[in-house]
């Protein structure tokens, strides 16, 4: 596969840019510093469509294919990537399920007010003892007459802050030998919905992580996603949707990060020339450009394939696992590009250093995206 841009995705690209370095540029380093979500920028991002991204125009949707919609999550991560969290977090994990599993009823109720940005959305899977086996959640939802009681815990819930709805994962079946998950849409004004204190993380610190408590919560029946049941089949089926997301926005990180390495590397002068001029640092550049444009193919890749109606969780993990890779990669050469001032929060590449590594670990950890691709190679009849 050969990407070549189409005169859409550089509009949409060059549009995003734009909006980015005009109105987060110049907050970024502050609202990571006090760990603030930027209301005001995101009330002008929802004018724009950016929650919204693949939702159809039936509901008020922009329909991007999913290379466009990447295109989105890339520009606003290079250089904000918690705000590019927001908007992946949504899009992906918050929006998709309703695409794939909601009722008739559910899109119509639900999906002009997440595409509008009317409602910020969350997926919540994670608990304490439930991470990586994303099969042993214990939060439980009990039938009471026509509405489900939900109790338990969620974590790291991104978006958790702010969020007006979440996708809550619980066990729906009494009978031990028969414990099964089912999804439930909750919105955050429903009694017994709680939230918790943010969580003061290392890096995408401005957007709003928090636990979220759901105490003899009460949910109507109408409000299951799909069938009693399908939380394991909606869970894998969104996550290989997210995890394009992550990649895009992990992708984002590596690129503003190697930006500003270039940049430092032409200004800074050392032994009477530019540190650019000397051996190391052009390799350090010339393998950090390498890794960019192959992680770049790798996600285009996987959301072509996705558009064209094809199997794509193979190559949506392997898009996750290289993205992250080549973002925690490529901000560690550039805060050693940028030497001392590179550990000063003074310098943006400090933030990007921060926000890179997580990348690594949610929408699943690259051990899981490893056991993922191959379990999917392993299956296949070889001839």
């Amino acid at each position: 596969m050969q990407y070549n841009p189409c005169e859409k995705h550089n509009l949409i690209r060059d549009s995003v840019r734009h909006f980015a370095e005009t109105e987060l540029a110049p907050i970024a380093a502050e609202i990571d510093r006090r760990a603030a979500f930027p209301q005001d920028v995101i009330d002008k991002m929802k004018k724009l469509n950016y929650f919204g991204l693949q939702v159809p125009k039936e509901f008020g949707g922009a329909a991007l294919d999913s290379v466009s919609a990447a295109i989105v999550v890339e520009e606003l991560s290079r250089v904000c990537a918690a705000v590019g969290l927001c908007v992946t977090v949504h899009n992906g994990v918050g929006i998709f399920p309703f695409l794939q599993f909601g009722s008739p009823q559910q899109q119509k109720k639900y999906l002009p007010k997440l595409a509008s940005g009317e409602m910020i959305g969350a997926f919540s899977l994670t608990e304490a003892n439930a991470g990586s086996d994303a099969g042993s959640v214990e939060t439980t939802a009990v039938k009471d007459n026509e509405e489900y009681i939900l109790n338990g815990t969620k974590i790291f819930v991104t978006n958790g802050g702010v969020c007006d709805l979440s996708l809550i994962f619980a066990l729906t079946s009494a009978e031990k030998e028969r414990l099964q998950s089912s999804v439930f849409i909750v919105e955050s004004s429903f009694e017994g919905f709680l939230r918790g204190e943010l969580e003061d993380l290392c890096g995408m610190r401005a957007n709003p992580v928090s636990s979220l408590f759901l105490e003899n919560c009460r949910v109507p029946e109408e409000n299951i996603l799909g069938k009693l049941g399908m939380g394991m089949k909606i869970g894998m089926n969104t996550l290989d949707n997210g995890r394009i997301g992550v990649a895009a926005q992990a992708l984002g990180i590596a690129q503003g990060a190697f930006e500003a390495a270039v940049k430092y590397a032409k200004e800074r002068q050392q032994f009477k020339k530019p540190i650019a001029s000397l051996q190391t640092i052009q390799n350090y550049i010339a393998d950090m450009a390498t890794e960019q444009a192959a992680a770049r193919l790798l996600l285009y890749r996987a959301c072509e394939l996705k558009d064209a109606g094809e199997p794509y969780g193979c190559e949506a993990a392997m898009a996750k696992l290289y993205c992250s890779s080549v973002a925690s990669k490529t901000t560690s050469l550039a805060v050693q590009i940028h030497g001392g001032y590179g550990y000063s929060k003074e310098y943006d590449v400090e933030r990007y250093f921060r926000d890179a590594k997580v990348t690594e670990i949610y929408e699943g950890t690259s051990e899981i995206q490893r056991m993922v691709i191959a379990r999917a190679i392993l299956s296949k009849v070889l001839l």
